[in-house]
């Protein structure tokens, strides 16, 4: 059985990656977030940390991070094990529902290694987009 070559497993994520992330509030402001992101081998996946330094509209950066699981499909979970989203293979739309707002993301993989994940967060309780870019340290 061929591989599809366009197509991305969960082996190809792992490492060290650059990130550099803008969240457009729905308000305009602008929040930036820069550090790096890693997939790090676990049992049956992959666990990926960012950590980094987030700079509010209007305030002193602070220091943030985030952890969820990666899965062999691609199937990604958060800490506590809950199911968030597939990412596609070849890139494209992925969503969750997070009652009551809806969170959508199209994965670009166009230029491998480097790729970008533009999240629409959309609801009563939120209104933002992320603007995620990855590249290869």
């Amino acid at each position: 059985m061929q591989t599809d070559p366009g197509a991305r497993v969960l082996a190809d994520f792992e490492g060290a990656w650059d990130l550099h992330r803008q969240i457009i509030h729905a308000d305009g402001t602008t929040a930036m977030f820069q550090g790096v992101a890693v997939w790090t081998p676990e049992a049956d996946g992959l666990i990926y940390r960012e950590t980094g330094s987030l700079k509010m509209p209007q305030g002193a950066a602070m220091q943030s991070e985030r952890q969820y699981r990666w899965a062999a499909g691609l199937d990604v979970y958060f800490d506590d094990g809950r199911f968030f989203h597939a990412v596609p293979a070849r890139g494209g739309k992925a969503t969750h529902w997070c009652d009551p707002d809806t969170y959508s993301v199209i994965y670009d993989f166009a230029r491998w290694p480097v790729f970008t994940a533009l999240w629409e967060v959309s609801g009563p309780r939120k209104s933002y987009s992320l603007h995620s870019h990855y590249s290869r340290r």
